[in-house]
């Protein structure tokens, strides 16, 4: 019995959303992230200033900066897809000018007949 290589689930579902829901909800996520993981470090912050034991505010600003870098790589994420649509727009731009250009030159004016003996 052979066992079939399968995708993940969500894999079709991201092949299928538009780039601008990609860039908003990356977006939405990776500012929800660092906010997190800032609110949990200021925690942690408050927990050493207050003398708690050393692995309790240890673990928890470890947990806050991944939180935080978590947060800044999906932000990161959100502005490659924000590119990749500014991007798409502009090509459509420059095709659309290029297509009326080629549209102007390629008028014919004569029609010239080959001569025959």
């Amino acid at each position: 019995m052979e066992v079939k290589k399968q995708k993940p689930p969500g894999k079709k579902m991201l092949k299928r959303m538009s780039l601008y829901t990609k860039w908003l909800l990356s977006a939405i996520g990776g500012l929800a992230l660092i906010g997190f993981g800032l609110s949990v470090f200021s925690e942690a912050a408050n927990l050493k200033h207050t003398n708690a034991p050393f692995l309790r505010w240890f673990l928890l600003g470890s947990y806050s900066l991944i939180m935080i870098n978590g947060g800044l790589c999906v932000f990161g994420q959100a502005i490659i897809f924000k590119m990749k649509m500014e991007n798409k727009k502009l090509i459509k731009k420059v095709l659309k000018q290029r297509s009326k250009k080629t549209a102007k030159k390629l008028t014919i004016t004569k029609l010239e007949m080959p001569k025959t003996e």
